[in-house]
């Protein structure tokens, strides 16, 4: 029997924003639960599909440089984007920040994407185990919705037209016992007085129309931009912060959750310990955790650091295509480049 204890770290649901300030007060919450330095693993994986994806992920982590820059984060990006490249969520190799995070974030990209990428994946192994020995799930956007036990294919209604339906997600917390749907933007108003964005830029009507197609009869969470529910499952607990609301609709039953407020987990659902709470993780990533041994960060070798240099002068005479190739050939070394306001910080992808 793997010797690691049962000791779940929060999870914590974004419904907007991960670089605002209201989600920067969330992660620093986090990172008061933990010792320092602090260790964050980033995955690209929601955003995999798209070029830019080392730059989504990239500006959380400078984002997160900054923000928490007094708890001496040591920041991962773990480029897990597509199954079946080397850049896989299967490629342990990638995978190995993983294993020491105390945090672990995902965020922007696509929902139905992301499940895709995920489901029975090394990577969702290793977050599962990781989650469940200590250490902090932050989600943001599609991530959010990724994980329920349906996700709303957001581009695939909104953007392509496609009818009215929901795909498997991950269903994280059915281990709990919790089946629930989550959609973040839920106040959003970006179409303005001409179109109904709310609910995930559904509408209410369309949304309406969706939970009558709600086939895993989930408790549903909806999370107002510029907001975070707190899920403390050690505490039985949820909590939530920021500017708007949660709105939480259970078997008929809707009720509202402003800033501030603290409630016992059930009212998300029949919420349960696991007692066999290893079993349906493979066991290779129980005994890797088990005899994993933190290192200290390896230092880049001088052909890296003399292209970050150059980088840096590139950047400070506005020259930023040059910038930008640099940048580009110190990833291809397997270093990410973090900009803070004290000048370049690497880290090792």
């Amino acid at each position: 029997m793997h010797s690691k204890t049962f000791s779940p770290g929060p999870i914590v649901l974004m419904g907007s924003g991960e670089t605002s300030p209201s989600s920067g007060a969330a992660f620093e919450e986090v990172a008061k639960c933990y010792p320092k330095p602090l260790r964050i693993a980033i995955l690209e994986t929601p955003a995999g599909f798209e070029l830019n994806s080392p730059k989504v992920a990239g500006r959380v982590g400078e984002f997160l440089q900054n923000r928490l820059q007094n708890y001496h984060p040591y920041i991962d990006i773990i480029p897990a984007r597509r199954k079946g490249t080397v850049f896989s969520p299967d490629n342990e190799t990638i995978l190995e920040p993983l294993y020491s995070a105390n945090m672990i974030f995902m965020g922007p990209g696509s929902p139905t994407y992301a499940t895709k990428q995920l489901s029975g994946s090394l990577a969702y192994d290793i977050i599962q185990a990781r989650h469940r020995t200590g250490a902090a799930l932050v989600l943001a956007s599609a991530a959010t919705i990724a994980i329920g036990c349906q996700a709303l294919p957001v581009y695939e209604i909104y953007k392509a037209g496609m009818d009215l339906h929901w795909q498997p997600g991950l269903n994280f917390l059915h281990r709990f016992g919790l089946d629930v749907i989550i959609v973040p933007h839920w106040n959003n108003a970006e179409g303005g007085m001409e179109l109904d964005t709310s609910h995930c830029f559904m509408g209410e009507k369309r949304f309406s129309e969706l939970l009558e197609l709600n086939l895993c009869h989930g408790t549903v969470i909806g999370i107002d931009e510029h907001t975070s529910l707190w899920i403390d499952i050690s505490s039985n607990t949820i909590k939530v912060f920021g500017k708007g609301v949660v709105h939480i609709k259970n078997k008929g039953i809707e009720k509202e959750l402003p800033s501030g407020t603290s409630e016992s987990l059930d009212i998300l659902g029949l919420f349960k310990i696991p007692t066999n709470w290893q079993d349906d993780i493979r066991p290779d990533v129980w005994k890797r955790l088990e005899n994993y041994e933190y290192t200290e960060n390896p230092s880049p070798s001088d052909d890296v650091s003399e292209l970050v240099e150059r980088r840096e002068i590139a950047r400070k005479a506005g020259h930023f295509d040059v910038a930008d190739r640099l940048r580009l050939e110190v990833e291809n070394l397997g270093w990410r480049i973090l900009d803070t306001p004290d000048g370049s910080k690497l880290s090792k992808i």
